[in-house]
């Protein structure tokens, strides 16, 4: 007896009972894709979605953290057992002056050998300087003895310029994923400097004067061990070069970088005369105690508007973008000064820092941008301390320039050093002729070779 063709499995079965017809299909049950009504993702789920990324940002922010603990904590702990904040101003100014010049050489070494053996070693190192110098301010040593302390933790690698390396062998040339890491980093540097000073402060007062020194060094240590195990996305170290810049070239020879270093001079000076000059102005109407959380607020204008600028697309050569951010800030950086010289309120001062702070992130970010651009291949980690460097620089003259102003004429004067400061990026990135993809910036895997000319060949003789 013939047998009926086998029904395709995707076809559905027809039968028929008393009353009602039945269809019945037995096909495999599979879910459509669909895209109604579902939101794209955002580009900073894209960036975490880079396998290994998860992984060695968290060791990263547990290594970063500590980074805005180290000078509040060294106050608190000298200013504690010794009696001089005078004593322990000057010992963190020798800590930062220490920073300033052997940074740039750890980033060097981090280059050329790799993160994972210079990073640990060196961290190792800043941390036993900070536990010498809680032992020495504890049993009452020589004051001597402290500077030379402070001075060995300027070994500590920049752990936020190795965070940002990272992300650069990653990502691979995607310009609008880089720069959404770009401000994702600037985002959780406003964080650390936002909550490290306040983690200090609780830890000091509620423990014992030593105690945010020895958790900074603690988080420190592990942080750094955490973020050197992802081998996985560690950029690989390149034995050399070929091209515009060999491995020999300082970054501070590439084209364009020296201007762009002034530039970050003078937006440290604007950050750390601005720091000065509020807690002198709530000294004066007697609210010292509350000049943390008022400079918190300009932090945390900064963290959500770095975190707002990495969700946005950039659009225009960031040399431009550069130039706009630097225009934004110096007009935002008026309003502090106005908040207290026409209201004298410490409150509405705190406002027009928020405000105020929302230009500094996307500054930073396309400042930071602009360094990796311009750093040669195979010195990232040494350009970018470098900018972090010169901002060092300039925080220590702002502070120092804003500290005269407030003592000799007003703190409410003072206000107007940030504004200069601000305006004296903004022309300075004006002057600096603008580079272009071309020349300068052009990047090769292998030099051209020259054209030779070619001996013309003599016609054949005529049988």
């Amino acid at each position: 007896m013939p047998q009926p063709p086998p029904r395709p499995p995707s076809q559905p079965l027809f039968t028929v009972t008393q009353d009602a017809l039945v269809i019945a299909d037995f096909g495999p049950r599979t879910r459509k894709p669909t895209t109604v009504g579902r939101r794209p993702h955002g580009p900073y789920r894209h960036l975490f979605a880079v396998p290994g990324a998860r992984a060695f940002t968290a060791g990263n922010l547990v290594a970063r953290l500590p980074m805005g603990m180290f000078s509040v904590s060294a106050v608190i702990m000298i200013a504690g057992s010794r009696g001089s904040y005078a004593l322990a101003g000057a010992v963190t100014a020798t800590g930062l002056a220490a920073t300033a010049v052997v940074a740039p050489w750890t980033a060097r070494l981090v280059d050329r050998y790799g993160q994972a053996r210079i990073a640990v070693p060196a961290t190792a190192l800043a941390a036993l300087g900070s536990l010498a110098l809680l032992l020495c301010a504890h049993y009452g040593a020589p004051d001597w003895t402290l500077f030379a302390a402070y001075a060995a933790t300027a070994t500590t690698p920049n752990t936020g310029g190795m965070s940002r390396a990272r992300w650069a062998h990653l990502l691979n040339g995607d310009e609008k994923a880089l720069h959404t890491a770009n401000s994702f980093e600037q985002a959780v540097d406003e964080l650390c400097f936002m909550l490290g000073p306040v983690l200090a402060a609780l830890l000091c007062g509620a423990l014992f004067p030593e105690a945010g020194t020895l958790v900074g060094a603690v988080l420190m240590m592990t942080g750094v061990l955490l973020f050197t195990a992802q081998r996985s996305t560690e950029p690989p170290v390149r034995p050399g070069v070929e091209g515009l810049h060999p491995r020999g070239t300082s970054p501070l020879r590439a084209p364009g970088m020296r201007p762009l270093l002034a530039v970050c001079l003078a937006t440290g000076a604007v950050f750390g005369s601005m720091e000065v000059v509020t807690i002198a102005f709530a000294d004066e109407r007697g609210h010292r105690a509350a000049a943390g959380a008022v400079l918190a607020l300009q932090a945390a204008g900064s963290f959500a508007a770095g975190l707002l600028y990495g969700s946005l697309r950039p659009a225009g050569p960031a040399e431009r973008r550069h130039r706009w951010c630097l225009a934004a800030m110096t007009a935002l950086m008026a309003l502090p000064l106005l908040a207290a010289a026409l209201t004298g309120s410490l409150l509405v001062l705190a406002g027009a820092l928020l405000v105020a702070g929302t230009a500094t992130a996307p500054t930073m970010i396309t400042n930071m941008t602009l360094v990796q651009s311009r750093t040669p291949e195979g010195r990232l980690n040494e350009g970018m301390t470098l900018a972090v460097t010169g901002l060092l620089g300039g925080i220590a003259c702002g502070s120092a320039v804003g500290g005269w102003a407030a003592e000799q004429v007003s703190a409410t004067a003072g206000f107007g050093v940030p504004v200069a400061a601000a305006a004296s990026a903004l022309l300075l990135s004006l002057l600096t002729p603008t580079l272009t993809n071309r020349g300068s910036f052009t990047r090769t895997s292998r030099p051209v070779e020259p054209v030779r000319p070619v001996r013309p060949v003599p016609p054949a003789p005529l049988a």
